[in-house]
């Protein structure tokens, strides 16, 4: 069903506004690259994944991939992007949401435990940021991390993505491609 110039201009409009929230609350972070990446570009590679190789038109989960970090890395809160995005993007981000007040470890055994438990949208924005991050961790190694980091990095991604299964199979393939050339046929399929 082809949209008419008001309803694309109305996505357009709420896109871009994510688009300049997520850089505003993200505009002084950098990835851990040796390049010191801008951190959005993360988020905005998450939605990218999730339209170009996941083929995902719903603006609920291209908004909430875009803002899928903000509040676990930024001052922004669940009631900000409720009042801003609505109830459905707030509801996405805050399923794929990392409690920071926990220790790092619990908050790593917790997306392997909850992954299957998540909605069909966090899946999305699930398994396209763990896409995003292996391709990143395959290219270059964060400053600081040994080979053995990345190697424990490959093996949580996997047990996280086995609760992610079933629910887009072009990022899913994918991301089996990677685990392969890891050495990590862990026999996901």
């Amino acid at each position: 069903m082809a949209l008419n110039k008001d309803e694309d201009f109305c996505i357009t409009t709420e896109l871009i506004k994510c688009i300049n929230f997520a850089c505003i609350k993200h505009s002084q972070q950098r990835r851990k690259d040796v390049l010191a990446t801008p951190y959005i570009n993360h988020p905005i590679g998450v939605a990218h994944i999730l339209t170009s190789e996941g083929k995902i038109t719903d603006l609920d989960v291209i908004q909430a991939a875009i803002l899928h970090d903000t509040v676990e890395d930024t001052e922004t809160t669940f009631e900000e992007i409720d009042e801003l995005f609505g109830s459905a993007v707030m509801r996405i981000v805050k399923e794929v949401t990392d409690d920071k007040s926990l220790p790092k470890m619990e908050r790593k055994h917790l997306q392997v435990q909850t992954a299957s438990h998540k909605s069909h949208e966090a899946k999305l924005v699930k398994l396209a940021d763990k896409l995003y991050n292996l391709r990143d961790l395959c290219s270059a190694t964060p400053v600081g991390w040994s080979e053995e980091r990345v190697h424990d990095y490959f093996i949580w991604a996997e047990q996280v993505v086995r609760g992610l299964r079933g629910v887009n199979e072009r990022m899913e393939e994918e991301l089996y491609k990677i685990f392969q050339q890891k050495g990590l046929d862990l026999n996901l399929r």
